[in-house]
């Protein structure tokens, strides 16, 4: 009998829902919009229907499911499968999200984790990480999300929200972060706060080639700071250098905590390119300590789009078969 696993990646935005096969070979997908508002239960039927309609045109059912991977914003009890409140889905207070899902997909079993676990769990299964046991994980977006894997295995926490490395101080009494701490990695090294640190010396009356993005649309964006930094504009370049930084710095912190063999940078702020990895390296190799040489590997996520729904699903496989 043919064995499939279904990958689920929640987004505030959208839903993504795979179909992989036993190696974890991606079948078919979908995307539905979120539309947390509408409720839990409601959402759930729509993630159920998308699911079901893959399995229908692939001529499969239920009983053909070996797991379910659900991958979904934070905190969560994840053990437990049940979501607290979250930020942008307010109407998904204390939903055991799980096994509501479970229950419209024939009872089979199923793993709910944070998203950004679920993302680096698919690079290091599927992706960037393959063939190592070692490996951290970055998405940098609207603000930074993280992973880490030790030995083969995610590291959790002991109230399983642990790698929540956005969130790591570099500079106390720095820049005031979304999350109420200062001087967090996510203040400085975001796409977001790449943007807003543009604006702000802006805003001062920094002499910038940005000026006229700037006054057109009233803000720029972290892209538009890259790529007037490889225009050789000199306020682009140093926010862009600050960014690689921190970054730089987050990286020879997680070497010395989890000694990974390679550290993975995924989001969209990937698309910069060289222009922001060869940075990210030449600092790293300035601040590493030098007693002894290290063969680390810092690198770009390779599954693109995919990457939720994949580490979805072969959380799910993994979890299934080590009977966690």
């Amino acid at each position: 009998m043919t064995k499939t696993y279904i990958g689920i990646d929640i987004g505030g935005t959208n839903i993504k829902v795979g179909l992989f096969d036993s190696p974890i070979s991606l079948l078919s997908k979908a995307s539905v919009p979120t539309q947390a508002d509408m409720g839990p239960a409601v959402v759930v039927e729509r993630i159920a229907n998308a699911a079901m309609d893959l399995l229908t045109q692939a001529k499969l059912g239920t009983e053909q499911i070996e797991a379910i991977g659900i991958g979904t914003p934070g905190p969560a009890d994840y053990p437990n499968g049940v979501l607290f409140r979250l930020a942008n889905m307010p109407k998904f207070e204390n939903t055991p999200l799980r096994d509501m899902i479970s229950a419209k997909l024939g009872n089979r079993p199923a793993v709910l984790e944070n998203d950004a676990n679920v993302a680096c769990w698919g690079e290091f299964a599927m992706g960037a990480g393959k063939e190592i046991e070692d490996m951290v994980f970055f998405t940098l977006g609207t603000g930074i999300g993280g992973g880490i894997v030790s030995r083969g295995e995610l590291i959790t926490g002991a109230d399983y929200n642990a790698a929540e490395l956005g969130h790591v101080i570099l500079y106390p009494d720095g820049r005031l972060c979304g999350c109420g701490q200062k001087g967090c990695v996510e203040a400085y090294a975001s796409a977001n706060s790449t943007a807003a640190r543009a604006n702000e010396a802006l805003q001062n009356g920094e002499k910038s080639s940005l000026y006229q993005p700037f006054t057109k649309n009233g803000e720029v964006t972290s892209k538009e700071v890259f790529d007037h930094a490889a225009n050789g504009d000199a306020v682009a370049i140093d926010i862009v250098e600050g960014t690689a930084k921190a970054l730089a710095t987050l990286c020879v912190n997680m070497l010395h905590t989890t000694e990974p063999a390679r550290i993975v940078f995924s989001g969209g702020m990937i698309a910069a390119g060289d222009a922001l990895l060869s940075r990210i390296k030449r600092y790293f190799n300035e601040y590493v300590w030098t007693i002894k040489s290290e063969t680390i590997e810092i690198c770009f996520a390779t599954l693109g789009e995919d990457t939720g729904i994949i580490g979805a699903a072969s959380l799910a496989k993994h979890m299934l078969s080590e009977n966690h």
